[in-house]
């Protein structure tokens, strides 16, 4: 079967032999916009992450038309749904013919739509999941390393479980505690990550001295975790960790508080991300805990607006009345990456824009971007590239609402903390 690369190789020809009788077929047509493809789960239980794809996308454009850039971005919704995202990716490279594909937030998007685009030989950069669930999850055999290979068209950008669990473990250290941790992982992709004895979570908290309590896998949109709950309780947990959809750990948590279980610390990937999420818990989200992969005090700027991360969150609020949300940073960025790339390569050669990509050094709004191999395994730092990770706490404002305060910046100094670790209690 033709893959889009070797149609495209198969136009080039033609034009080719065009150019050699005096009727030269320019590979971009006069005129034609650079296609972008973006997909997001914009419905479903994972559209928080994409709450800010209309501000990110509306800027976007304005800055490029500002710049006299000719770009389209065909925008697609994954519905927060694994097989949708790959329709959706298929019909960017088939129907749309799109240059390139943009992706973002967790493995259950980033991973079909990359998956797609390297069955198809079409350029593709992802971001917002840890870049391991991302690649070993996409392995023919995740289970052996040994069988893991690069990837040719695929490029992602962002942290990894290393970097969640020194931040968790560094915030964990600010405390007293028992050392004792109730791990909370569902059966998706991230959670299997989280919560693997490998590469997760179980072997560095063992070397650290902590005990892991792992009730094991349950299912996303789970309505009742009675057992999870009962299991710290007769642990005396008094740390909980995790990586949830917003809605389970709303259920988690509120039914925590009423079977009576309050753990010093509670540390979860993915759910608490957002300001709205910690809302709906009243008061009872004061002092939980997340990572921190970009906020309005991080020390970076834009390298298409020149606008600084505390100026694009501001905007995000005064256009939407809305706080500020952590993927606002990740999406920018990814489009920040994509005019980068095309500046440095033909639009429609997907060969010399996958080169572009991986030739990419450029600072963003979330901190520089280069597929350079730096802090990475040999096998995957042909397709990763790292950005900084610190941790914070939401703490209730008096007036209401929370505030995301940084409170651990061990593994990134250059971004600022705001106060120190409390006891949720």
């Amino acid at each position: 079967m033709l893959t889009r690369r070797d149609l495209l190789k198969s136009a080039a020809a033609t034009g080719a032999l065009a150019a050699t009788s005096g009727l030269a077929m320019p590979a971009l047509a006069q005129g034609a916009p650079i296609k972008l493809g973006y997909v997001s789960p914009q419905t479903g239980p994972l559209a928080a992450f994409a709450e800010a794809d209309k501000f990110i996308i509306d800027g976007f454009m304005a800055a490029t038309k500002a710049a006299s850039l000719n770009y389209e971005v065909v925008v697609k919704d994954s519905q927060s749904n694994p097989n949708r995202a790959a329709e959706v990716a298929k019909e960017l490279i088939v129907s749309d013919e799109v240059n390139l594909v943009l992706v973002a937030s967790t493995p259950e998007t980033t991973n079909p739509v990359a998956t797609t685009c390297e069955a198809e030989e079409v350029p593709c950069i992802s971001t917002a999941a840890p870049w391991q669930p991302w690649f070993i999850g996409q392995q023919a055999n995740p289970g052996d390393p040994a069988s893991w290979k690069p990837f040719n068209s695929a490029f992602h950008f962002f942290w990894g479980l290393e970097d969640v669990i020194a931040v968790y473990t560094n915030m964990w250290g600010q405390l007293e505690t028992n050392k004792k941790v109730g791990g909370l992982f569902p059966n998706d992709g991230d959670g299997n990550a989280w919560g693997d004895k490998a590469v997760g979570f179980p072997p560095v908290l063992e070397k650290l001295g902590y005990s892991l309590n792992d009730p094991g896998r349950y299912q996303n949109l789970t309505d009742d975790f009675s057992a999870q709950i009962n299991a710290f309780k007769s642990d005396g947990s008094d740390v909980i960790t995790g990586v949830m959809i917003p809605p389970d750990f709303t259920t988690f948590w509120n039914q925590a508080q009423q079977q009576g279980f309050k753990p010093k610390v509670a540390s979860i990937g993915k759910a608490i991300l957002f300001p709205q999420a910690v809302e709906a818990l009243g008061k009872n989200g004061h002092n939980l805990s997340c990572e921190v992969w970009w906020s309005a005090n991080h020390p970076f700027k834009s390298s298409l607006t020149g606008q600084s991360a505390g100026e694009l969150a501001e905007g995000f609020t005064k256009a939407t009345g809305r706080p500020w949300t952590q993927p606002i940073g990740f999406v920018h960025a990814l489009f920040e990456v994509a005019v980068d790339v095309m500046k440095r390569a033909d639009p429609t050669d997907s060969e010399a824009v996958i080169a572009a990509i991986a030739a990419s050094n450029i600072e963003t709004i979330v901190g520089k971007v280069a597929w350079d191999g730096a802090n990475l395994p040999p096998f995957a730092g042909r397709n990763v590239a790292k950005t900084p990770l610190v941790g914070g706490q939401w703490r209730l404002k008096d007036g209401g609402g929370y505030d995301l305060v940084i409170v651990d910046n061990q593994t990134a100094p250059n971004i600022p903390t705001g106060g120190k670790m409390e006891a949720i209690g």
